[in-house]
């Protein structure tokens, strides 16, 4: 099994949103979004750019402001975090295309997301 550093899966993640994000306008251009696969294509193609690009930002935020002795700052952790935040967007971006998006609803999305991530930090 192959084990990856904090600093190479960092590098990992970082080449590989720009990529993300180009595959995701060159889908967006030319795939109409005709068909229930397109907008599965589409959702799964911005869920793992949004957290190819939040992982990191995560990581650095929490390694700067974040860091004590008492807890270290993991990439497993900013993973998490990043795939919680994109799980909250696309989320909201199903009910806004579904036209049933309300503020309501977006509180609900991410009071639950930050329940399970008291409760996964809980954990530890």
């Amino acid at each position: 099994m192959l084990k990856l550093t904090n600093r190479a899966t960092l590098y990992i993640l970082l080449l590989l949103a720009p990529f993300l994000w180009g595959g995701l306008l060159l889908f967006t251009r030319f795939i109409p979004p005709h068909t229930i696969l397109a907008f599965i294509a589409f959702f799964v193609l911005i869920g793992i750019a949004i957290t190819s690009t939040f992982a990191p930002i995560a990581y650095f935020i929490s390694l700067r402001f974040l860091s004590s002795r008492l807890s270290r700052t993991t990439v497993r952790h900013a993973l998490r975090q990043g795939a919680l935040l994109s799980l909250c967007v696309i989320l909201n971006l199903i009910l806004l295309s579904l036209h049933s998006w309300n503020i309501f609803a977006a509180i609900i999305i991410f009071a639950s997301a930050s329940v399970i991530e008291v409760v996964s930090l809980a954990k530890k």
